[in-house]
This record gives C-alpha cells, sequence and structure tokens, in this order.
C-alpha cells in the first residue's frame, strides 16, 4: 500500500531546503503588481528629492557664464568647483566659516539639548502619574499646532526686554524647546518601556535619575534620533527666526548669510558663484548626520526586552 504524505495543507514539505522556505514566507500575500507599484512611488519620491540636490552639485561647477548659457542639470565648458569652494571661503575674511559655525553652533547644540528636554518631559509624562499630567499633556499638544513664525515676533519683543537680542541666545533658547519631540517620546516611552524594567532597577537600589539615564533613554534611542534629526534640520534650515532675532552679519547661521548674498546677485552677478557653492557646503552636515543616524532607526536591541 503506498504511504500517505505526512505534510500538512498549506505547510512547506519538510523536505524543503530553508532559502526556498524563505522564499515562499517573502512572496506568501505578495503581489507582483503591487510591489511595482510601491517601487515606483518609492523612485518617484527619491527623485523629487535628489534632483535638486543633483542640480545644486552641477550649478557650484559652473562660472556664472555656464550658470546660464549651458543646461541646468549638464556641466559647464569649465569645471570651477574647486574655485568657487575657494571663493566662498575666502570671501570678506573667511565670513561663511563663521556663518558655518554659528549654524553648527545653533542646531548641533540645540539639537542635542532639545532632544534631551523632549526625552526626559515624554518619560515623565508616560512613566508617572501626576496631578496635571493630561492638562501639561493637552497643552504640549496645543504648542504643536502653533508655528514658530507667529512666536516669532513676542519672542523678539521679550528678548529685547531682557537684553539677549541679536546674541547667540535669542537664537539657541528657542531652539531647546520641542513640542513634537516631546509628544513622540511620551507616546514610544508608553509602548516600549515596560514597566517591569523599572521595577527590577528600583529593586536594585537605583535611583529614579539613573534609572532615566541607564534604561529609559537606551530603549528611547530610535525615537531620540528621529527627534534629534528632526531638530537639526529644523534648526539648520531655520531662516525666520534668524531674521527677526540677529542684525550682526558675524552671528548669521548659514541661511541667513546666504540669503544676503543672493540679495546681490543682481548688482554683482559673481554672487551666483558663490551663493551655489555655498548652498553645496551647507548640505554636506545635513547628509553625513542622516548617513550615520538612520541606522538607529532600526531599532534597539532591547526594545521591550524583560527578563
Amino acid at each position: 500500500m503506498t504511504a500517505l504524505p505526512t505534510t500538512r495543507p498549506g505547510r512547506p514539505d519538510e523536505r524543503t531546503s530553508l532559502p526556498e522556505r524563505r522564499t515562499t514566507r517573502r512572496s506568501a500575500g505578495r503581489r507582483r503588481s503591487t510591489t511595482i507599484l510601491v517601487t515606483g512611488v518609492l523612485v518617484v519620491a527619491a527623485l523629487y528629492f535628489l534632483v535638486p540636490v543633483y542640480w545644486v552639485v552641477v550649478a557650484a561647477t559652473k562660472s556664472s557664464g555656464d550658470l546660464f548659457a549651458t543646461n541646468g542639470f549638464l556641466l559647464g565648458h569649465t569645471f570651477a568647483l574647486w574655485d568657487n569652494l575657494g571663493r566662498v571661503l575666502s570671501y570678506d575674511n573667511g565670513i561663511f566659516v563663521r556663518w558655518f559655525l554659528n549654524s553648527v553652533l545653533y542646531a548641533g547644540v540645540g539639537s542635542l539639548l532639545a532632544t534631551y528636554f523632549a526625552a526626559a518631559g515624554g518619560y515623565a509624562l508616560a512613566k508617572y502619574r501626576f496631578r496635571g499630567s493630561q492638562t501639561v499633556y493637552g497643552l504640549i499638544l496645543g504648542g504643536v499646532l502653533v508655528p514658530g513664525t507667529a512666536t516669532a515676533l513676542p519672542l523678539f519683543l521679550l528678548f529685547s526686554q531682557m537684553g539677549i537680542a541679536n546674541t547667540y541666545w535669542s537664537v539657541l533658547l528657542p531652539s531647546l524647546v520641542s513640542p513634537f519631540g516631546l509628544f513622540l517620546c511620551r507616546v514610544y516611552a508608553d509602548a516600549t518601556v515596560d514597566p517591569a524594567l523599572l521595577e527590577a532597577a528600583r529593586l536594585d537600589g537605583a535611583g529614579e535619575l539613573r534609572i532615566f539615564h541607564t534604561v529609559g533613554l537606551r530603549v528611547l534611542t530610535p525615537a531620540l534620533v528621529t527627534v534629534f534629526l528632526f531638530q537639526l534640520v529644523g534648526i539648520w534650515n531655520n531662516y525666520f527666526l534668524p531674521l527677526v532675532m540677529l542684525s550682526d552679519t558675524s552671528l548669521f547661521p548659514i541661511t541667513l548669510g546666504l540669503n544676503t548674498w543672493l540679495s546681490q546677485v543682481n548688482r554683482l552677478p559673481e554672487f551666483y558663484e558663490l551663493t551655489t557653492g555655498g548652498v553645496l557646503l551647507s548640505i554636506i552636515p545635513l547628509a553625513i548626520a542622516m548617513i550615520v543616524l538612520q541606522r538607529f532607526w532600526r531599532g534597539g536591541l532591547t526594545e521591550g526586552a524583560v527578563k
């Protein structure tokens, strides 16, 4: 008598090789048309973001004449990238370098402190119950809806009375507050920081601050990277707040400094070369930060772990 197969319907044969099983799992429930559609949408989105960057790179290699006489997406007759970058770094006794360092200060320090404060506030609202916590959370959600341009003028009047307008503090202090970052950290902490981890740390004799720094921050790493990158990009590209707060060109960030160069192109066309070269240099730190930090978005190994 012929033996009947022992495999269950809908399940792979025991004799099926491991690579074949993995391929079966990956392809299960996925249509080819859906894959093509999703890939097409991602390609269009990638081109939408990369084409302007490509144009900036090409434009920075051209002289003022080639910039208008040649196709914007093709190289010019002369490769003037290094000459343009040299003029950017040396113009007006290296004022661009000063603007670059100012942006590093505003965006670097502001992003780090804003991320830390957002993590501390979100962790506290998620893991501690106290009177008025929901009211505080509601006010924070309201702060997310208020655009930064609406608070720039009141902040300028307040800082003027305090005597810190037209200083580094007038741009740095507003950058330390991130309502969206606090909201994100609160949601993420509520979902991933297991109360059992906190209770185990308390039983070991750890204080609340130590628990936050050794347990909470490690579990919150993916959310912290997200908040940091959002703050870094937002502060680095911020234009309106420095425009309102600052009048001394030595305190300008890159955005405000490049705009002053751009406003002079009608009088001096060579400022086109300075502006395109400066824009190219200004996007390098953001690209480096994105490449280095994107790996943390995969999630922490201790996310939600209980042993």
